[in-house]
């Protein structure tokens, strides 16, 4: 089964001591009108500090090879509903046809991705769009999404359709708040989490979320965003 509770997680050492604590288990339910206030406040004020970040990155992007400057990716959302989650550009204009020439010729990358839908070494990454995701420069778009109550900034890895099947029973969960920017999972290693481990802590966070934890999980970001961890 997926979800098997903080303490499986904390006596793995998956999740810090620290970070765990914050997550008794409980039955309280998560009060979503102070999250999605403070969702509004602290996504303006990050757009204001990071809007000359985002303008360069843009240029940069655009100069590379005269792209497009964001990619929207449909998303799974709060209530099952689809929507286009927005990063900057990282990828080759050409991706969607190199991935399925390389699954097809190669079976290593082929396994990989059907177990992560990642790939560690992956050739579509641009040399600029390897740096901004080592630094996530390139979910900065995503602030609108959460100014549109697409997203939240904390809440559980928004998914693709593809991936719903893989929370079983527990993609319900998923489904009862706004994905998020960050989350355990994004403060816990990221991709060198595996997907049953990603599960658990998605479903953990959308049972558990209250404005305390949300605010945790907001300031552990910083330290593991300036780490790297897990980031290609």
């Amino acid at each position: 089964m997926y979800l098997s509770g903080i303490d499986r997680l904390r006596a793995e050492g998956t999740v810090s001591k620290r970070f765990a604590d914050a997550f008794p288990n409980e039955a309280g339910r998560l009060r979503i009108d102070v999250c999605r206030v403070l969702d509004v406040v602290f996504s303006l004020g990050a757009l204001i500090f990071v809007l000359p970040l985002m303008l360069a990155t843009a240029a940069a992007i655009k100069v590379q090879d005269g792209g497009p400057i964001l990619f929207g990716h449909m998303r799974i959302g709060k209530g099952g509903r689809a929507f286009r989650c927005w990063k900057f550009r990282s990828m080759v204009i050409d991706a969607e046809v190199r991935l399925a020439a390389l699954l097809a010729r190669d079976p290593g990358a082929r396994a990989e991705w059907e177990a992560d839908h990642k790939l560690r070494r992956d050739p579509r990454v641009t040399a600029l769009g390897r740096f901004i995701r080592l630094t996530s420069i390139d979910e900065l778009p995503q602030l609108l999404n959460v100014l549109r109550g697409e997203m939240s900034l904390v809440g559980p890895r928004p998914i693709v359709p593809d991936e719903a099947r893989r929370y079983g029973r527990w993609f319900r969960h998923y489904c009862a708040v706004r994905p998020g920017i960050t989350g355990i999972w994004q403060v816990s290693g990221r991709n060198d989490v595996d997907y049953r481990r990603r599960v658990a802590m998605d479903v953990l966070l959308a049972k558990t979320v209250t404005p305390k934890r949300y605010l945790v999980i907001l300031l552990a970001t910083v330290p593991a965003v300036a780490r790297r961890s897990g980031s290609y």
